[in-house]
């Protein structure tokens, strides 16, 4: 899960194909999925319509494949945290990498809050389930009470609500992160605590 967010996102500005996802992603931000067009797409790239066609036919293609780019820190995050033990540490560093990986993707997970329609139709949001769920497995304790194992996934959407919610709030991005965060590895935290009590 090594290499930083400017990294990546220096490495996308350099290749085409992640060229035209983040125009892509751009204007369907500005003015919705379904009112972009791949010709909108090519002209704000300043390519042919037939350069863009070499790398996407679709729109389609194009979110199917940001999302497959963008969430595979998250596939890496789940192989890396099944092979550890289970403990405290573990689970915090699992929240604290997930809280980066959300980070490089908020484009793409911004686009999924405002387009449910479309990621329903493109079948991406079942994709993102089964990721969820890999997660949830690694974070609860299933000897654990139901409402500490709530609280455990509770920790991933807190970090989601962050990602949303905090963005109209006042204040420096870095700190509105790193408090999402402190929330969020607290609930795991206060989880792992009572679950040991209560055995």
């Amino acid at each position: 899960m090594g290499g930083t967010m400017d990294g990546t996102k220096q490495q996308r500005r350099g290749n085409t194909r992640q060229r035209i996802q983040d125009v892509a992603l751009e204007l369907f931000a500005e003015q919705g999925y379904e009112k972009t067009s791949l010709r909108e797409i090519a002209e704000r790239l300043d390519v042919t319509k037939a350069a863009l066609y070499y790398h996407f036919k679709t729109k389609e293609e194009i979110i199917v494949s940001l999302f497959e780019d963008l969430t595979k820190p998250i596939e890496d995050l789940i192989e890396w945290g099944r092979q550890q033990p289970p403990t405290l540490e573990t689970k915090q560093e699992l929240v604290r990498r997930y809280s980066e990986a959300l980070a490089g993707a908020e484009p793409l997970f911004r686009f999924m809050q405002e387009n449910q329609a479309t990621v329903r139709e493109l079948r991406i949001g079942d994709s993102f389930k089964d990721r969820m769920r890999g997660l949830r497995d690694i974070l609860i304790d299933p000897a654990a009470d139901l409402v500490d194992q709530v609280r455990s996934v509770s920790a991933m959407f807190t970090l989601h609500a962050g990602m949303f919610v905090m963005q109209d709030l006042e204040g420096d991005p870095v700190k509105k992160r790193e408090a999402v965060l402190e929330v969020a590895l607290g609930l795991i935290e206060q989880a792992h605590e009572h679950a040991r009590g209560n055995r």
